[in-house]
């Protein structure tokens, strides 16, 4: 069925069935608005809850720890802070996803860190 088809079969509506058609079509519409929101906001919690791979963590705890006791060697040592900007080029990835998750909500960052249950680092 074309469009002006639909229109003037909608023309032909008595006022009780045009204006069950308009509620049914409004919330239609906000069904499809809200499975595209959802599927925005699935994305970006798949993201932010990605997280750092757990053999980057190791490693970098591994480094760390022996940086802390003096014994990291000058090789290391450049693998240490590689393995800092991966982690955290990983987190403000994290983070943009969170601010853009606050901006699809409409809500702040907090509110949104709050309901997922993430604190800010104790360093910021």
């Amino acid at each position: 069925m074309s469009l002006d088809e639909l229109l003037h079969a909608v023309q032909a509506l008595d006022e009780t069935d045009l204006d069950q058609l308009v509620r049914q079509a409004l919330l239609l519409q906000a069904q499809r608005r809200a499975n595209i929101l959802s599927l925005a906001e699935s994305e970006l919690l798949l993201q932010i809850n990605q997280g750092i791979p757990a053999t980057l963590h190791q490693r970098y705890q591994e480094l760390a720890e022996k940086r802390d006791a003096e014994m990291l060697s000058n090789l290391e040592y450049e693998e240490l802070l590689e393995l800092s900007d991966r982690i955290e080029d990983l987190t403000v990835q994290r983070l943009e996803a969170l601010t853009k998750l606050a901006a699809l909500r409409h809500v702040s960052l907090q509110q949104v860190m709050d309901e997922l249950g993430i604190q800010a680092p104790s360093y910021v």
